[in-house]
């Protein structure tokens, strides 16, 4: 299930390696592409009305990366407590080292801003991110 991200030019800076704040929109990209792929896309999700801000990201960065590297990200459950959930990420280039490792958290709260209870409004999705988190 990893996500595949070619390193563009604009994400490099003056010493042509890829800027540190890249890499978090590299996490979101492969985020939303891991709910896409075990069912429940950010359309479906907002759709439900379900919004899921961040609520912190660390970043280990290993080795530099450059224009045109392409960089596999693996996505994973880390934890999952109904209302937050946490995932990990290990980003890796094409000689398969490991160029960065993260951690992401976020919560569940409908559009007016306030906590959802998932086990409790939406039993479907959160069996799902349980099992995905249990198994991880």
């Amino acid at each position: 299930m990893d996500y595949l991200h070619t390193v563009h030019y604009y994400e490099t800076d003056k010493m042509a390696i890829t800027h540190h704040s890249n890499y978090i929109r590299w996490m979101e990209e492969a985020r939303v592409d891991y709910l896409a792929k075990i069912g429940w896309d950010m359309p479906k999700v907002e759709a439900m009305g379900i919004v899921s801000p961040v609520l912190n990201v660390n970043c280990n960065y290993k080795k530099t990366t450059a224009f045109a590297d392409k960089i596999s990200i693996k996505v994973s459950i880390t934890e999952f407590k109904g209302v937050k959930l946490g995932f990990a990420y290990e980003m890796r280039n094409e000689a398969g080292e490991i160029v960065c490792t993260a951690t992401s958290s976020h919560c569940f709260l409908n559009t007016a801003g306030k906590p959802i209870n998932v086990k409790k409004q939406f039993p479907d999705l959160y069996e799902v991110l349980n099992n995905l988190a249990t198994n991880n």
